[in-house]
């Protein structure tokens, strides 16, 4: 069990470096104007539907008696989705960011909240590929071995998708504000876009 708990916490990590998992926060916020509490508390809950969906699923499908394999199948088909999604979301949002440049005073607060949501939607929606397998590793020491697995991989996950989105954005800080600022919804779509892209077909 200990090894187990050992991996559910190394491949938390690693699994989490993934740009797609903390960029796209950092992106927004930078570009909307979040504070650093709003980041924190958003980020923090698009981890937590990250692995909940995930969760959910393995824990259904060991229920049920689905076989790892089946599993893996709709946790990759929820994966390409997601990519695709978040490839149209970057794309859409720079669009938008462009509309922004040429009307200086677009009111935005309708526009971020979809933002917002949309963002979580995509997050939540994507699959947290290893925390399945690692559920059904756990089985052979019953539900206590899954939940403390899940609960070691969760966390660790959602610490670094907060750690690293807070990092990113304190580094967007200190690029220049002004000569960024018309520019900046443009850029977090289009970081939002190649990062997509990225993770889709680059591996990364």
């Amino acid at each position: 069990m200990k090894a187990l708990l050992l991996s559910a916490l190394g491949i938390g990590i690693i699994h989490s470096l993934a740009p797609d998992h903390w960029l796209p926060f950092a992106s927004i916020a930078k570009a909307q104007g979040w504070s650093r509490r709003k980041l924190l508390g958003v980020s923090f809950l698009g981890g937590l539907g990250h692995v909940g969906s995930s969760f959910l699923l393995g824990a259904l499908g060991i229920v049920f008696g689905l076989g790892l394999a089946h599993m893996n199948k709709m946790e990759s088909m929820r994966g390409d989705i997601a990519g695709f999604l978040l490839i149209g979301f970057g794309v859409a949002y720079a669009l938008w960011g462009l509309k922004h440049v040429r009307h200086h005073h677009l009111h935005l607060d309708k526009g971020a909240t979809i933002t917002l949501w949309t963002l979580m939607a995509i997050f939540i929606f994507g699959p947290c590929e290893p925390l399945i397998p690692l559920m059904f590793l756990a089985t052979q020491h019953g539900w206590p071995g899954i939940w403390l697995t899940a609960a070691t991989f969760s966390l660790v996950t959602i610490f670094m998708v907060v750690f690293q989105s807070y990092l990113a954005y304190i580094g967007m800080n200190l690029l220049p504000q002004r000569a960024l600022e018309r520019w900046s919804h443009v850029m977090a779509g289009g970081i939002i876009t190649i990062t997509g892209f990225a993770v889709m077909f680059l591996g990364i």
